[in-house]
């Protein structure tokens, strides 16, 4: 019984500390985000405990009683070094090469000019730490040198120069230089491990892509065979009521209903499968909407709406008495018409015209595009996909095309579809 009354205590506590855990990462991470979205305000709150300390120290050369073993400085002198070596720490982050050559050379003229050191020369360690954290080895090892060089300079100044003296000074110089490059190699690991994870996720995204494809290509597999089955199954009814309408009326009407309920059954069947075939269209960059879209596919009936608004100035001219054309055969005259005036109005410069002539014949439909724009000069698209298309829909009824620039000036796009027995006019 005290066992079972224990239990859910260590739970708890265990989900405290991970609660803990877990609202310590948020306020980290919303921390360091404030930070890389304030970089100019967190470059000032880095510097700013130095111009704290160098105010405090002021005070003694506002007084005079500042003991100096070189040339003494006045309060404004103070001012102006204490000023030209922090300043330049504003620009640490993004620029900590130049950064650490200015205070550098600062310090280098305050020596040269025999003052003393003040605090604000501490800027000297705050610009190496920036340099071993943000630049190559290189840069940081020659940064280090620079500083080391720095402090025996300073010894000399003052007349100590010992090993002691020089070990006891070189140890801030050294430790501000390997935490720099120890945080230089985390961040570096850091970042390499948000790249393999990106390229992982990518990876990842790729493959769920390819699977996605194969899928709807079994699928595609499927839709045809459930729709050929179903068809067959129709023409095989739809033969017997023939034979038998006159025999046996009762039969035939069974067969009808047979047929439409066949009928029915495979369209609602395509409906599905294909619903499944688009169900990535949000994803690709489509329209986003929701549902089944049952609008019908345009026919040779909207030419004229298309022509109208091709977005250049374009003419339709039909010629021959028109025939009455399967839906996908129309669906496909009405791409290939809108492909061509796609690219009259991409490739064809200011001011093109075009012209979209439609020529019905006993055996076959002449669709032919025109337009008076650079033609041959259109410089030749790497990602286009156009031509292609209008060669898949047009090969399927047996069809051929060709797109290529006029003599004298223009582009041409001319498709021969045959029309089926015992629909032309």
């Amino acid at each position: 019984m005290s066992d079972l009354g224990r239990t859910p205590n260590f739970h708890l506590e265990a989900d405290t500390a991970s609660a803990g855990r877990t609202y310590r990462m948020d306020v980290f991470g919303r921390v360091h985000a404030w930070s890389k979205r304030h970089a100019k305000v967190m470059d000032a709150l880095r510097g700013a405990p130095l111009v704290v300390l160098a105010l405090v120290t002021a005070r003694p050369y506002a007084t005079g009683t500042v003991v100096s073993s070189g040339t003494p400085l006045h309060l404004a002198q103070y001012v102006v070094l204490s000023a030209l070596l922090i300043v330049p720490l504003l620009w640490q982050r993004r620029r900590p090469l130049e950064t650490f050559a200015a205070v550098s050379l600062v310090s280098f003229g305050q020596w040269a000019l025999g003052f003393d050191p003040v605090p604000a020369n501490l800027s000297v360690l705050m610009a190496l730490w920036w340099v071993a954290y943000g630049r190559a080895f290189r840069w940081a090892l020659a940064a280090g040198l620079i500083a080391e060089l720095g402090v025996y300079l300073v010894l000399v100044h003052w007349h100590t120069v010992s090993f002691s003296m020089f070990f006891s000074g070189s140890i801030f110089v050294v430790t501000t230089w390997l935490t720099g490059l120890y945080a230089n190699t985390r961040r570096r690991f850091l970042e390499g491990l948000e790249e393999r994870a990106e390229r992982a996720e990518r990876e990842r995204d790729q493959q769920a892509r390819l699977a996605a494809t194969a899928e709807r290509a079994r699928i595609a597999r499927e839709l045809h065979d459930v729709v050929a089955h179903n068809v067959s199954v129709m023409v095989v009814q739809a033969d017997g009521a023939g034979y038998m309408i006159d025999r046996d009326p009762e039969q035939v009407r069974q067969a009808v209903r047979d047929i439409s309920r066949t009928g029915r059954d495979a369209l609602a069947e395509m409906r599905r499968l294909v619903g499944v075939l688009r169900a990535d269209r949000e994803d690709d960059g489509g329209d986003g909407a929701s549902g089944t879209d049952y609008t019908p596919q345009p026919g040779l009936a909207q030419l004229e709406e298309l022509v109208r608004g091709a977005g250049v100035p374009a003419r339709l001219r039909v010629t021959g008495p028109p025939c009455d054309l399967p839906e996908g055969q129309q669906l496909a005259v009405y791409r290939i018409i809108q492909e061509a005036l796609t690219n009259a109005l991409k490739h064809g410069g200011p001011g093109v015209r075009a012209l979209v002539e439609l020529t019905y014949g006993r055996a076959e439909l002449t669709v032919r595009v025109t337009d008076d724009g650079r033609g041959a000069a259109t410089p030749r698209g790497h990602d286009g996909h156009g031509l292609v298309g209008m060669r898949e829909r047009v090969g399927m009824y047996g069809g051929a095309v060709s797109a290529q620039p006029r003599q004298g000036g223009g582009f041409e796009v001319l498709a021969r579809l045959p029309v089926p027995a015992g629909r032309a006019a």
